[in-house]
């Protein structure tokens, strides 16, 4: 709708985990390495966490991508709420197997074994990338540690990579799951985009979107000190935050995102009612706002502390 207004090829802010548009910071840059080195390695397990919106499943595509370029057959588990059956039905089906249609859980899991046994052969390596680990039950989780059992007297049969939310490594931690914890052979995390990230974010994705040299003249930078307070430095609520803002600025032919507007499209989300908790203790007297006129920084200023007083 706006991009041919904005000088655009395609969205730059869609929610959808698209590799095309990956923004390489140090956590993620360190996450995608340690992903690729425990994988190509063959490491067994490695796991990856950090907050709802902070580019786990985008992360998941990327090293499947990469995979796919050092020729590693990868399955992937984006919903982990199934039975231990179901769960080896779609890991076989990603791998392009074809599983008897009532198969028992033994045969599966042979089936599984003669293919991984023929890829080692061929010097070859397998992957299994399950996502929204937190979901899985201690029951799934047990099954998926069996799995590693798979293995020549040399390596593990399959890599696995478990991606979740941050209670993920606490049930990591419980004594239930001690021996997967004890097979976890690199961990890392991602955590939201810092203030100066956030404006190198921003720019990305409009230079991927075809912005190109006006790039940075869209989103002015007195908006990204506020961007930052209202989505927390989360690139999912980014996205959310710039893609109104973009609707917005179209609909009233403004060729600049200013603070204004992202203040109006902050409240509209209702993302200026720190709904998502996202004031912790001890950064509250941090705020730092950075609009473009006296009267409005005065006025989110007074917003900003009734809000806090209120926690």
């Amino acid at each position: 709708m706006y991009k041919k207004f904005y000088g655009l090829t395609r969205n730059p802010f869609e929610v959808s985990p698209d590799p095309f548009f990956f923004y390489s910071t140090p956590d993620h840059s360190e996450a995608l390495c340690s992903l690729s080195y425990g994988v190509l390695r063959r490491k067994g397990f490695v796991v990856v966490t950090g907050e709802a919106g902070t580019g786990k499943t985008l992360m998941a595509r990327c090293i499947i991508q990469v995979l796919s370029k050092n020729k590693v057959a990868s399955a992937f588990v984006y919903n982990p709420t199934v039975s231990s059956v179901e769960f080896l039905v779609h890991v076989l089906n990603d791998f392009g197997l074809t599983p008897a249609q009532r198969g028992s859980k033994g045969e599966l899991l042979s089936c599984l074994n003669n293919y991984l046994v023929e890829r080692s052969r061929q010097n070859l390596t397998t992957a299994l990338v399950v996502d929204e680990a937190q979901l899985l039950s201690a029951e799934l989780l047990e099954e998926i540690r069996l799995l590693t059992n798979l293995e020549t007297t040399e390596h593990k049969l399959l890599q696995i990579v478990l991606i979740g939310q941050p209670e993920f490594q606490q049930k990591l931690d419980s004594h239930q799951l001690r021996q997967l914890k004890q097979r976890v052979s690199l961990r890392c995390s991602l955590k939201p985009l810092e203030p100066a990230q956030l404006k190198g974010y921003i720019h990305r994705r409009l230079e991927r979107a075809g912005a190109n040299s006006h790039a940075g003249n869209i989103f002015l930078d007195e908006t990204i000190s506020l961007l930052h307070f209202f989505s927390d430095g989360i690139p999912r609520l980014v996205n959310t935050l710039c893609e109104n803002s973009l609707l917005w600025g179209f609909g009233h032919r403004r060729r600049h995102i200013t603070s204004e507007i992202v203040h109006e499209v902050a409240t509209d989300l209702h993302l200026d009612r720190f709904s998502y908790g996202t004031v912790h203790e001890g950064s509250r007297n941090q705020i730092v706002v950075e609009p473009g006129s006296e009267l409005f920084a005065e006025t989110v200023k007074r917003e900003v502390e009734m809000q806090i007083s209120n926690i």
